[in-house]
C-alpha cells in the first residue's frame, strides 16, 4: 500500500483542513468539529435549503457539489462511514433560511438512519424537512425492488436539478418534486476493475484476479453482477447502454444527459472511448445526447473502473440541468 497521509486517524480531518483553506471564500465549517461544511452565504433567506452527506472518499461526491446552483450544505463522515445525527442536524440548521431543508442522498442504511434521525431533531426546531434518496444504481436491484437500488454517480443529476430549482425560490415541495422526478429519471451502471484500499484498513475492499472486472461493483466494493474476464471499452460500454435504456424504457425521439465517470484511478482517456460508444449505441436507438459530462463527479478512493449515468430529460428538467452552477469542484 502506497498513500500520501500522515496518520490514518486523521486522514479526514486534515483533508477538511486543506479543503476550508483553499476554499474558504465558497465554504465554511457549520460545526466545531468542521464535519457539516455549507456554502460559504448559507443560509440563503427565503429559498430551500438542499443537505447531503456521507462518508469520505468519494470526492467530490460529497462535499463537492456544496455551492450556488448546487446543495447548501452537507455532513461527512469518517472513509466510508456515516456521518452522525448531529452532524446531519448541524448542517440543517446552517442551511434554513426559513424555507426548510430538503435532504438528498444515496440510499444507504447507516445515511438514512442517521438522516431520519436529524430530521426528528430538525422538526422539534420547527425547521421542515423533506427526503429523496437517489437509487439510481440499476445492479443493485432489479425494477420490481427499485427502492433498494444505491445511490452512486447519478446523484450528480440530483444535485444539478434540484440546486437550481432552490436557486430559482422553488418552494420546499416543489424542489422535494424536482428531485424526486431527477432521481426517477436517473439509471447508473459501472464496472470495477481494481479494489481501493481504505487508509485505516490498510487493505482492499475486495480482491479481483489478474484480468478480471466485475460489472455492478458498489463504490464500497459491493458484490456486483458478474465477474468475468477483462472486455473492451466497447464491451463494457455495451453492457452499461443496454442495461439501462432498458430499465429507462428509453424510446426513439427522447433527449439524455450522460455522464461517464471516473472511479478515482481510471485515465480521462478511457472515459471518453466510453463516451465514444454510448453516443452511438444511443444514437443507434434514436436517443439524442443534450448534454454530456465526463470526468470525475463520484469516486472512491483509487478505485479503478468507470460508470455510465443516463438522465432522461423534458421540459422540466432540461432549463434545471441548464442553470448556471458553481462550487469548488464543479462549474457550469
Amino acid at each position: 500500500m502506497k498513500k500520501l497521509i500522515n496518520s490514518p486517524d486523521a486522514f479526514v480531518d486534515e483533508m477538511l483542513d486543506g479543503l476550508l483553506l483553499a476554499h474558504g471564500d465558497q465554504l465554511r465549517a457549520a460545526s466545531p468539529d468542521r464535519r457539516a461544511l455549507v456554502r460559504a452565504d448559507a443560509p440563503l433567506q427565503g429559498k430551500v435549503g438542499i443537505v447531503t452527506g456521507g462518508g469520505s472518499g468519494h470526492l467530490p461526491v460529497f462535499l463537492g457539489y456544496v455551492g450556488a446552483g448546487l446543495c447548501t450544505g452537507v455532513a461527512i463522515g469518517n472513509v466510508f462511514s456515516s456521518p452522525s445525527a448531529e452532524q446531519i442536524f448541524a448542517a440543517t440548521q446552517a442551511c434554513d433560511g426559513g424555507a426548510g431543508v430538503l435532504y438528498l442522498y444515496g440510499n444507504y442504511g447507516g445515511d438514512v438512519l442517521n438522516f431520519d434521525l436529524a430530521g426528528e431533531m430538525a422538526d422539534a426546531e420547527d425547521i421542515p424537512t423533506r427526503t429523496v434518496l437517489v437509487t439510481d444504481d440499476v445492479a443493485s436491484a432489479p425494477p420490481q425492488r427499485a427502492a433498494e437500488r444505491r445511490g452512486i454517480a447519478g446523484m450528480f443529476f440530483g444535485y444539478k436539478c434540484a440546486g437550481a430549482a432552490a436557486e430559482r425560490g422553488d418552494d420546499l415541495d416543489a424542489v422535494t418534486a424536482v428531485a424526486t422526478t431527477a432521481v426517477a429519471n436517473t439509471r447508473t451502471m459501472g464496472v470495477g476493475l481494481s479494489p481501493t484500499i481504505l487508509p485505516a484498513a490498510g487493505r482492499p475492499t475486495f480482491e479481483l484476479a489478474e484480468g478480471e472486472m466485475e460489472i455492478g461493483i458498489g463504490i464500497h466494493g459491493e458484490p456486483g453482477v458478474h465477474r468475468g474476464r477483462l472486455e473492451t471499452a466497447d464491451e463494457v460500454t455495451e453492457r452499461f447502454v443496454r442495461a439501462i435504456a432498458d430499465d429507462l424504457h428509453l424510446a426513439s425521439g427522447e433527449q439524455v444527459a450522460v455522464l461517464v465517470n471516473g472511479l478515482g484511478a481510471t485515465p480521462l482517456e478511457e472515459l471518453y472511448l466510453i463516451y465514444r460508444k454510448a453516443h452511438q449505441l444511443l444514437g443507434d436507438l434514436g436517443v439524442r445526447i443534450y448534454r454530456p459530462y465526463i470526468g470525475e463527479f463520484a469516486t472512491s478512493l483509487e478505485m479503478a473502473g468507470a460508470s455510465l449515468s443516463v438522465l432522461r430529460l423534458d421540459d422540466q428538467l432540461t432549463p434545471l440541468l441548464d442553470a448556471p452552477a458553481r462550487s469548488p469542484f464543479f462549474r457550469q
